[in-house]
């Protein structure tokens, strides 16, 4: 018969094993935000712990490839096991999304494009390549601006409302927006957040316009699918495109 002490002795020893994984996701968290690498009195004094507790978590965390350490420069940074696991969490996306994808440019022959967010720019990932014979190509690999692009205001969109301020603040005052006026960009988010597809009408190229929606994954990271057509017969199908468009989120919804 398991006494009474014997119950509570195992309870408290669970709780301590979920606090010490709530702490060092905490770090891991805090790492992610901040790329240049950390040292523990930072880390320490930012998820308010002593130094010695996050020297253990750190350590463990070491030991198991989540974090790496420049002894150099007193770094601290996340580790290559946390870069794979990332990895293969955008390509289990992308292979999610690529279905939808085909199913959206054989619908429209239009060309469409995957990209995510990262750092603040979108990041392009995958690509279906329409089948009419004057289509827009971009580069896997190329990064855009958000204000000014269908899939970057589709992924603002999905964002809390005070980071995506600060992230259209920043853009703005770099002179990426185009000239808008910032209360016209914010609006235009606005209205995406409330359902509209997010639109781009020459605003990022000239003779380029795109429509497009974005999602965020289960691990916080936003992808946005756009179909970018050349302008030139953009009025004429985008009755069509939207509708087509609308069903496939439709469908991902499901």
């Amino acid at each position: 018969m398991v006494g009474k002490g014997q119950v509570d002795g195992q309870e408290s020893h669970k709780n301590q094993r979920i606090q010490v994984i709530s702490r060092a996701a905490d770090i891991l968290r805090l790492l992610g935000e901040d790329s240049g690498g950390l040292s523990l009195g930072q880390i320490a004094r930012r998820v308010d712990l002593p130094r010695s507790t996050v020297q253990r978590i750190v350590a463990a965390l070491t030991v198991e490839g989540f974090i790496s350490s420049d002894k150099g420069y007193g770094g601290i940074r996340l580790g290559p096991e946390i870069q794979s696991l990332a990895q293969a969490t955008v390509a289990d996306t992308r292979d999610r999304l690529r279905p939808i994808m085909k199913s959206l440019s054989e619908q429209t022959g239009e060309t469409v494009d995957l990209a995510m967010m990262e750092g603040g720019k979108m990041l392009f990932i995958d690509q279906i390549v329409g089948s009419q014979r004057l289509r827009t190509v971009s580069s896997i690999g190329e990064a855009f601006p958000l204000t000014t692009t269908a899939n970057g205001k589709a992924a603002l969109a999905c964002l809390d409302p005070t980071e995506a301020v600060a992230l259209i603040a920043a853009e703005h005052e770099r002179g990426d927006g185009q000239g808008r006026a910032l209360s016209e960009i914010l609006a235009d988010v606005e209205s995406i957040r409330n359902g509209a597809l997010a639109k781009d009408e020459n605003e990022h190229t000239e003779g380029i316009s795109a429509l497009g929606f974005a999602i965020r994954d289960q691990g916080g990271d936003v992808f946005a699918i756009s179909v970018p057509v050349p302008s030139t017969r953009f009025d004429r199908i985008r009755e069509n495109l939207a509708a087509a468009i609308h069903r496939c989120r439709r469908e991902l919804a499901h």
